[in-house]
């Protein structure tokens, strides 16, 4: 078989040597009379199909980057070591997906030198390989993360009409290898399976648009406004989290509501703890050793004091952002230690912001008491308790009866036969639809969603109307002006028309010039 033109022999030898890892020039192929068989062309979808799978898979990576922070935070109780394993899962699936897409397009390369396709042994076993790692890593995903399943839904909203543009240009660009082995091979039913089957996949994707539905398809009048800030645990990219530094900070990212969680010391004092142990965030372990594993609870005001609660910050860098912290602010970390609750609202009511918070354990036998320590704290303040969101659902009504003016908000969605009309409730972004959030909206139900650091995310959620959302990003979202993208009907359905028509003469073209 002659080489086609623009493939030169040397060319051809280089793939076929990093395809079939060895090194045999494209003449003695030609003298030995080397085929594609039909072992070969299983091998090559086989490729192909790791190709896709581990492209997935990279998706889903990148969108559960809004979340890891949970799961490093789990992995560290459980074993007590703490690693930002978004590196690992990103380095991981870069590496999975540059190996098979190299060989892919080896592959293609190949078939358009007319050369075949030997894929060795070595590469096969990695393929293999490759494979079971990624199912392995959708079946983890599945069994010990499954929210995550919702949260791709809401990314499609957000990346579908960018998604469609790529994934049109790459079965495009798939023309061109396509149109040579169809023009290649003497196999007239191979032919036609190949051609239907491709053609009913770009007809698909042609009509994909019809199925696409986003928040931000929408005229530039109408989009809501951009949603309150709340700053979990402060600004915990820039300060340890639950300290009177995160709550400054978050005041310097313009948040209006600071989020937090409230325990109660053995001997009464609410104070500002998010884990029932103080290993992560405190040096508990080194001032007492032997009682670092015990409930938060259980150590006294006097003892909680004596805690450094931000030195672990600078140590562990929970956030990259942590490299980039100033001096001054590095300096005032190691000084931080656990405020109570009314070291918290008096900061929150110099500052003229909200304060929003869980009272935890809530299967502690003396939760009762914590929720009137709780109280008893708030009305002593003196903070304006319009300015107080209520979370904990234990002793709602006595908290109500005592504190009227508490602004109570609900962790679940209205009820059909609601006594009391819900004004304010705080879910999970994954729990909330679009349409939900606008009719919440319509209804003037205060919509809060947690967490949301990232600014697809903010942006979805911007153009549903959500009122607020839950950040560890605050410095980030902040600076968001205007959603990532805002596109009217009419000039997506203009880029829908360019690109399906772009995308049919491309592959006119393909064929016609290959033939």
């Amino acid at each position: 078989m002659a080489d086609p033109a623009g493939c030169c022999r040397p060319c051809a030898t280089c793939l076929l040597c990093l395809y079939s890892c060895q090194w045999v020039t494209a003449k003695k192929e030609k003298k030995k009379g080397l085929k594609t068989t039909k072992c070969d062309c299983s091998w090559f979808l086989f490729l192909f199909g790791v190709f896709l799978f581990t492209l997935v898979w990279l998706y889903f990576a990148i969108i559960i980057l809004n979340d890891f922070h949970n799961f490093n935070e789990f992995i560290f109780k459980k074993r007590k070591v703490w690693l930002d394993w978004s590196l690992v899962l990103l380095i991981a699936t870069a590496v999975l997906i540059t190996y098979s897409a190299v060989l892919l397009v080896l592959a293609l390369c190949l078939q358009l030198c007319g050369q075949p396709l030997k894929l060795h042994w070595l590469h096969k076993t990695l393929l293999v390989l490759t494979a079971v790692v990624v199912a392995a890593a959708f079946t983890g995903l599945g069994i010990k993360w499954a929210e995550e399943w919702r949260s791709a839904r809401i990314s499609l909203q957000a990346t579908g009409p960018f998604l469609h543009i790529g994934v049109v240009g790459g079965m495009t660009l798939l023309a061109w290898p396509l149109a040579s082995f169809i023009y290649r091979t003497r196999n007239t039913g191979l032919k036609v399976f190949l051609l239907v089957v491709y053609c009913t996949v770009m007809i698909a994707l042609y009509l994909a648009p019809l199925g696409i539905t986003s928040p931000c398809i929408m005229e530039e009048n109408q989009l809501p406004p951009k949603p309150a800030l709340v700053g979990h645990r402060g600004a915990p990219m820039l300060a340890p989290e639950n300290t009177l530094m995160s709550l400054y900070k978050a005041v310097e990212c313009d948040v209006q509501v600071f989020e937090t969680d409230v325990m109660v010391s053995a001997d009464g004092v609410p104070f500002l703890m998010h884990d029932e142990e103080l290993t992560r965030t405190t040096n508990v372990q080194d001032v007492f050793p032997k009682r670092a594993a015990l409930n938060s609870t259980a150590f006294n005001w006097t003892e909680l004091q004596q805690l450094d609660a931000g030195s672990w910050f600078l140590e562990r860098r929970p956030f990259p952002t942590v490299r980039n912290l100033s001096a001054g602010d590095r300096d005032q970390a190691t000084k931080q230690r656990i405020p109570s609750l009314e070291q918290a609202l008096e900061a929150a009511k110099q500052s003229n912001i909200s304060i929003m918070f869980d009272l935890r354990p809530e299967n502690h036998s003396d939760y009762q008491s914590f929720v009137n320590a709780t109280l008893e704290v708030i009305l002593k303040s003196g903070i304006p308790l319009q300015q107080v969101l209520w979370l904990p659902d234990g002793f709602r009504d006595q908290v109500k009866q005592q504190a009227p003016d508490i602004q109570q908000v609900y962790g679940r969605k209205r009820l059909q036969n609601e006594k009391e009309p819900l004004l304010h409730v705080n879910l999970p972004y994954q729990d909330m639809s679009s349409e939900e959030i606008r009719q919440y909206r319509q209804d003037n139900i205060s919509v809060n969603l947690y967490v949301v650091n990232q600014p697809w995310l903010f942006s979805v959620l911007w153009c549903s109307g959500v009122s607020s959302v839950t950040t560890n990003a605050c410095q980030v979202l902040k600076e968001m002006k205007h959603p990532m993208w805002l596109l009217p009907s009419s000039t997506y359905l203009m880029i829908w028309i360019v690109v399906d028509c772009a995308s049919f003469l491309a592959i006119l073209w393909a064929f016609l010039l290959l033939k």
